[in-house]
C-alpha cells in the first residue's frame, strides 16, 4: 500500500507541477508511515525525471524505512544527514522548486516537536509551492489546522479518502491511492469517485466534501 501511495503523490505533483518547470523537489519526511510514502514518492519522482532532495531529519528505526531509504540511494537521490540543525534545510530550500510535504500523517498529535517546530515555519516562510501527503503536517485529523501552525499547502493528495479536518482546504485536492477494496468502500459506504483510465490520482472539486474518513 506504501508503494502505491507514494506512486499517487508523485503523480499528482508530477500533474500540478511540470518538472521542465519545476525540476528540484524537496522531499521532507518524517520518520513514520508518512515518511515512507514520502521516499517512495522520491524514488518515483527520481525515475519521472525531476531532482528529489530528501529532508529526513529522523529516519525511521523499521527495517523497511532503511530498504526503502537503500533504494533511493541506488537512484542515487541526494538525502540530507540527519540532523536537528536546520541551516542545511534552510540552504537546499534555496535551490529548491517545490515541496513534497510527508512530515506528519492522520495520527499526528501536537505539539511538534524538534527539529520540526523550526522546520514547518521555515518551510512556509521559502514561499514555494507545497504538495501535502494525506493531511498538511501540523493539521489536526478531525479539526484541521487549529493550532495555526501547520503547513498551508497548495496542492493536498488525500490517501483512501479525505480526512474530516481537511473539509476547509481550499487549493488542487486529488484524491490518491487505488486500492481500496470494494467491500470496504461499501462498508463505510466512502462513495469514492472512479479514477479515470490507469491513474493512480482522480482530482477532486476544491469544495467537495460528499467524500471523508
Amino acid at each position: 500500500l506504501m508503494e502505491l501511495a507514494g506512486l499517487a503523490c508523485a503523480q499528482a505533483l508530477a500533474k500540478v507541477y511540470k518538472k521542465e518547470e519545476y525540476p528540484r523537489v524537496l522531499v521532507c519526511c518524517g520518520p513514520g508511515n508518512q515518511g515512507g510514502d514520502g521516499l517512495v514518492a522520491a524514488r518515483h519522482l527520481g525515475m519521472f525525471g525531476y531532482q528529489p532532495t530528501i529532508y529526513m531529519p529522523k529516519p525511521g528505526p523499521k527495517d523497511h524505512y532503511k530498504r526503502l531509504q537503500k533504494q533511493c540511494d541506488n537512484m542515487k537521490i541526494t538525502t540530507l544527514p540527519p540532523s536537528t540543525d536546520i541551516e542545511s534545510l534552510r540552504t537546499v530550500i534555496r535551490s529548491s522548486d517545490v515541496i513534497l510535504d510527508a512530515i506528519f500523517g492522520f495520527s499526528f498529535k501536537g505539539p511538534i516537536r524538534a527539529p520540526f517546530d523550526d522546520a514547518l515555519p521555515l518551510l512556509t516562510q521559502s514561499g514555494l509551492p507545497i504538495v501535502s501527503v494525506d493531511i498538511p503536517s501540523g493539521w489536526d485529523v478531525e479539526e484541521g489546522n487549529i493550532a495555526g501552525v501547520g503547513l498551508n499547502p497548495d496542492v493536498l493528495v488525500s490517501l483512501t479518502a479525505p480526512k474530516l479536518g481537511v473539509r476547509g482546504f481550499r487549493g488542487r485536492h486529488f484524491l490518491g491511492g487505488r486500492f481500496v477494496p470494494k467491500a470496504l468502500e461499501d462498508t463505510y459506504a466512502l462513495n469514492l469517485p472512479s479514477y479515470p483510465d490507469t491513474d493512480q490520482i482522480v482530482e477532486l472539486p476544491s469544495t467537495d466534501s460528499s467524500q471523508k474518513l
